[in-house]
């Protein structure tokens, strides 16, 4: 799985590092990054959660 963010719409709300600390984080300048866009297996339930509760529908998964 790999996981992308929609920049246009991040509010950088901390939504997804609520249930994925693993994977995501906020930079220096409070914007959302994304640690590594290929999710280890470990973390694939927790970044599917952080996908479906993102209130501005801001992450995806990419093909």
């Amino acid at each position: 799985m790999e996981v992308a963010v929609d920049r246009s719409l991040c509010e950088a709300n901390e939504v997804c590092i609520g249930f994925a600390p693993a994977v995501f984080e906020l930079d220096e300048d409070e914007e959302l990054r994304i640690i590594s866009s290929t999710v280890p297996e470990s973390e694939v339930e927790r970044v599917s959660r952080a996908i479906a509760a993102c209130p501005k529908n801001a992450l995806f998964t990419v093909e």
